[in-house]
């Protein structure tokens, strides 16, 4: 298994992920359930760290049978980052570390699947990538995400001759430390009070998006390649 993440010191803020997430905790929990891993920390917006990154995970296990490009993430506010009015700087580092990063990952694993003729891809989207917020905010994360679902869908077309598949997650509000501290526009409230949005009256979980990945990356889904994959619930964006 090999796990890459963006900008891991950023849960600093938050004291309790910043404990129980790093990387050397991820690695040491996986050997403890009996798997192999390796710990890389590296900047998914550098192309050559991700191909280093890449090479040392093949020259340990001589292959490549799953990616998860999972890294990313957004930055500013909802309120200040309308759709009219996106600043171009913050644009282009969201779209850096969410679309950029996934493109490099798929890219340094595919030349390896091909050869193997074998290999699945998860990427990442979000909600936000797949409808629009009420108010237009948050629209650099939202192109991003949106850029990440479609991008899939070409990859879908180029890669299953070789038979890799590549499939999307959209998760909603899942209830992480930094969701839950955050406080919708425009109200008191933080994440934790958006269950009533959600047909099933809860947030999603890590582990309800883990399940999905992991059926994407296992023969029950087999036939199944070019999906955007909703985990959210139920939710009515808004």
């Amino acid at each position: 298994m090999a796990v890459a993440d963006l900008n891991l010191h950023s849960y600093e803020e938050f004291e309790a992920e910043a404990r129980d997430m790093t990387g050397d905790s991820t690695v040491a929990e996986i050997q403890a359930a009996g798997g192999e891993a390796l710990g890389i920390e590296l900047d998914v917006t550098d192309r050559d760290s991700v191909e280093a990154m890449v090479a040392e995970v093949v020259a340990k296990w001589g292959r490549v049978d799953v990616l998860v490009a999972n890294a990313g993430g957004g930055r500013g506010r909802p309120m200040d980052t309308k759709a009219s009015g996106v600043d171009p700087a913050l644009l282009q580092l969201v779209v850096a570390m969410n679309l950029f990063g996934t493109v490099y990952s798929c890219n340094a694993v595919a030349p390896i699947m091909k050869e193997q003729r074998s290999g699945r891809i998860v990427t990442v989207s979000s909600v936000a990538g797949t409808a629009p917020s009420a108010d237009g905010g948050y629209a650099h994360y939202g192109a991003a995400k949106a850029a990440i679902a479609h991008y899939t869908r070409y990859l879908a077309q180029d890669l299953g001759p070789f038979g890799i598949t590549a499939n999307c997650i959209a998760p909603g509000v899942i209830a992480t430390g930094r969701i839950m501290q955050t406080v919708i526009p425009g109200s008191s409230q933080s994440n934790r009070d958006r269950s009533e949005l959600v047909a099933l009256r809860r947030l999603g979980t890590v582990e309800d998006c883990a399940k999905v990945v992991e059926f994407l990356t296992t023969d029950l889904s087999d036939y199944v390649t070019g999906a955007v994959i909703p985990i959210d619930g139920g939710l009515v964006r808004g």
